[in-house]
């Protein structure tokens, strides 16, 4: 019997009579969700591929393209807001696909009752992100729905990038003996907007990593390494999206906890809550598989970087047991991260 996790949700699809958060929550239950609804139905190799963009060539070079909605409450958190997310969360899956992000499109579901100022700083941050990200927005729509009925703002963005990797970036290309590096602490971005929902008072200046990190990945891929698969940790965070790729690969991916960079105040808020850093969703990070040669350059070039000061290699590929993730725990002892079943921290983004 194979020691490898099963990515599959308790219950199948067919067994959901109704839609449940879990559906979006960055576990098994979404997962399986996409595999046999949204996969089975469009037949596309490129959805089938299950990464966070497509690269398609459209006869005058490489684009990559990508699609996303944003549904985070409070709408406003400390580091970010809606506006800004819906921008860095777009950008950056174009940057995982090793492409500089160029346009963007955004439409907006707004629900009848909303403060016009609200709207209009959650716009003004919106473009400021945009022009920090060097993209343009060049089309939309608008859309409203009774009171009650729309949560204040939902905020969906499809975004076009121009590839600059030559080869693939994808988890069949990870192979063992590859190390796993990642651009900071983990973790951030959902403890700031847990804190902030639920009005807990822990006394830190602790923000939302949400920023765009296209920049240190172009400067992995123009150094000349060889960048294998890059992934941002959303939801699910860190663990579930090198079970993501642990399981794409077939390979097997062992972490050692004391390197995965947490900063103490969210250690804290996590224990307090109940929580894993490791399955806690961050929006201005990434995880990046390279091949050893190329490891220690790799991070020192992210650390270079603006926004990657923190990077750090937490691990390594192995060729056993495939399609799972071992964390190496400080005291020597050893667990399986798993992928949730469900979700752990609910509308992050």
């Amino acid at each position: 019997m194979s020691d490898a996790p099963d990515l599959t949700c308790p219950l199948p699809c067919s067994d959901y009579p109704r839609v449940v958060l879990a559906h979006g929550g960055g576990g098994r239950v979404m997962h399986r969700l996409i595999r046999e609804l949204f996969v089975a139905a469009f037949d596309s190799p490129w959805l089938a591929a299950g990464h966070d963009g497509a690269v398609i060539d459209p006869g005058s070079g490489a684009l990559a393209l990508t699609t996303d909605a944003f549904t985070v409450r409070p709408l406003f958190f400390p580091g970010g807001d809606i506006g800004s997310l819906a921008v860095h969360g777009t950008v950056n899956d174009l940057a995982m696909c090793g492409a500089r992000p160029r346009y963007l499109t955004a439409s907006f579901v707004l629900e009848e009752g909303l403060p016009i100022d609200e709207l209009r700083r959650i716009v003004a941050s919106m473009a400021g992100a945009a022009r920090r990200s060097g993209v343009a927005v060049v089309a939309g729509d608008t859309k409203v729905v009774e009171r009650g009925k729309g949560d204040g703002v939902y905020i969906a963005v499809t975004g076009v990038g121009q590839v600059e990797s030559r080869a693939p970036i994808a988890p069949e290309r990870v192979r063992p003996g590859d190390v796993v590096l990642v651009s900071g602490p983990v973790g951030d971005h959902g403890v700031a907007v847990m804190t902030a929902r639920e009005g807990i008072g822990i006394e830190t200046d602790l923000v939302s990593d949400s920023a765009p990190v296209a920049d240190a990945v172009l400067a992995l891929i123009r150094a000349g390494v060889d960048v294998r698969c890059l992934r941002d940790p959303t939801r699910g965070g860190l663990a579930t999206v090198l079970c993501e790729i642990a399981s794409a690969a077939g390979i097997g991916v062992r972490v050692a906890e004391e390197a995965i960079p947490v900063r103490p105040a969210v250690a804290d808020a996590c224990e307090l809550l109940g929580l894993d850093p490791c399955y806690v969703a961050c929006e201005g990070r990434f995880v990046a598989f390279v091949p050893e040669a190329d490891g220690e350059r790799a991070l020192a070039i992210l650390r270079a970087t603006p926004g990657g000061e923190g990077a750090r290699r937490i691990g390594r590929a192995t060729s056993e047991p495939p399609g799972t993730v071992v964390l190496e725990g400080a005291l020597g002892g050893e667990r399986v991260l798993d992928m949730l079943s469900g979700e752990q921290l609910p509308r992050i983004c």
